[in-house]
């Protein structure tokens, strides 16, 4: 199943083996959640209450009627497939820390809730999930002055829109006290789309990412690996982004500081 999510992620806005890979891990998983989502129904399978698959199982649409088991597995595979690609940010999490180690050195000995918020925005910034999206102009339209017609390919530019010296003093450093003064204005820290996420094209799940980080990061930064030669360059032509060679640790060790400070947290 992880491996599915991964490739789903992995192999979105691309062409080739990648896509094509995304295809069958995502028809693999809406069948083995419809059939799921059948057995909840007849009693052979149960859901914990409140959880998402019990919410799905039991919702109705306007007219009463329960969900047909193929859209109730797509209802549920957008509520696992986006928690899976914070994966992403938590490798470039590494590489960052791995980068600046004086950051590290912070989120591992401060308990500050509000500089782990403040790295998972700078985090997005920083690094490159998305390139940029392209979507196509559904009618005429004009934007200053602009004029894009019909069935025209728009790219939004994410990247340079989140290294804009206009916007960001010192784009291209990692610096997560930019945002401990202030959180990011909607339009303009947009790694996960731009716009309004009710009637526009901005991902749905962000607070839950930012919130993922928040909490995972410093667990990271607190852990003891090696951190072996290899290649940590981030093309900026791949979609979605990734640190070439995945940035891989080994010999993980959780130090006895780390662990009293997961019991105090917990």
């Amino acid at each position: 199943m992880a491996r599915d999510l991964v490739a789903m992620v992995d192999g979105f806005a691309t062409p080739g083996p990648r896509h094509w890979r995304a295809r069958r891990a995502r028809a693999r998983s809406e069948a083995w959640l419809g059939r799921l989502v059948e057995d909840v129904r007849e009693g052979a399978a149960a859901a914990p209450a409140g959880s998402a698959l019990d919410v799905v199982v039991r919702h109705r649409d306007v007219d009463g009627r329960l969900l047909d088991p193929h859209t109730a597995a797509i209802e549920l595979l957008n509520v696992i497939r986006p928690t899976a690609a914070v994966c992403w940010f938590v490798a470039y999490a590494g590489h960052a820390l791995h980068r600046r180690p004086d950051i590290r050195e912070r989120l591992r000995e401060d308990d500050d809730a509000g500089y782990a918020v403040a790295f998972a925005h700078e985090l997005r910034r920083f690094y490159p999930f998305a390139p940029f999206l392209g979507g196509r102009a559904v009618t005429d339209l004009e934007w200053r002055g602009e004029p894009i017609p019909s069935g025209a390919l728009i790219l939004l530019d994410l990247y340079g829109q989140n290294h804009d010296p206009d916007l960001w003093n010192d784009p291209y450093t990692f610096e997560p006290r930019r945002f401990l003064d202030r959180p990011p204005q909607r339009d303009e820290l947009v790694p996960q789309g731009g716009g309004d996420r009710a009637t526009g094209h901005r991902c749905p799940g962000e607070d839950v990412t930012i919130a993922l980080l928040s909490a995972l990061v410093p667990r990271l930064a607190r852990l003891a690996y090696d951190v072996p030669e290899q290649d940590p360059r981030i093309p900026l032509n791949r979609m979605p982004g990734r640190v070439r060679s995945g940035f891989v640790i080994e010999g993980v060790r959780v130090p006895a500081s780390a662990r009293r400070s997961e019991r105090a947290a917990s």
